[in-house]
């Protein structure tokens, strides 16, 4: 793998190739109970093309892509700039002494897994990550927070490699199953 180009998509005709990249990756990060259906159905409903073309056409909202050396879509980060709704998710950031009108959501970041880095090489996860922190900290957040279902402990250990500890809990509704997620933050 060369070079890691990391930019923020705002051309709608780029969703269908972020969709694909999402398409791809959700089902990785799923708890092994999750059923094909309920997958689909979330994909369907959450991380379709025209999904993404809402994302980047929302004002409150970053599409950041990592591309390899063809200009090919390798993963992305979409970043939320608003408040959080979720009570479980206010009450994680209030007891983490974080105001959550302060804070960014770091929505989704997946990165195709033939293109995570080997040693010396460039690792696209981690530009997504600096680069959503960056956005964040450029449009007035103070803090950045996600939510990693509980049984990923692969990616739970990923987000403490870039700043994050878990401050609280929340639950994700998939397709009707509710999952339990770590809702985790870092500074900006």
């Amino acid at each position: 793998m060369g070079t890691v180009i990391i930019e923020t998509v705002v051309d709608p005709e780029e969703a269908a190739a972020v969709a694909a990249v999402a398409a791809e990756t959700f089902p990785l990060a799923c708890p092994s109970h999750s059923t094909p259906e309920n997958i689909a159905a979330h994909i369907a409903a959450n991380l379709s093309t025209q999904r993404f073309v809402e994302y980047i056409d929302d004002d409150d909202r970053d599409v950041i892509v990592a591309r390899d050396d063809a200009g090919t879509v390798i993963g992305y980060a979409l970043l939320v700039h608003r408040a959080p709704t979720d009570q479980d998710v206010n009450g994680a950031l209030t007891s983490a002494g974080v105001d959550p009108e302060t804070a960014a959501e770091v929505s989704k970041m997946y990165v195709l897994p033939d293109h995570h880095a080997s040693r010396g090489e460039a690792k696209p996860a981690h530009a997504l990550m600096d680069a959503a922190i960056e956005a964040a900290n450029a449009r007035g957040a103070a803090y950045a927070w996600l939510g990693v279902n509980d049984e990923n402990r692969r990616a739970q250990k990923y987000y403490r490699k870039m700043g994050f500890a878990q401050i609280g809990t929340k639950t994700f509704d998939m397709n009707g199953v509710v999952e339990h997620d770590h809702v985790m933050g870092r500074t900006v």
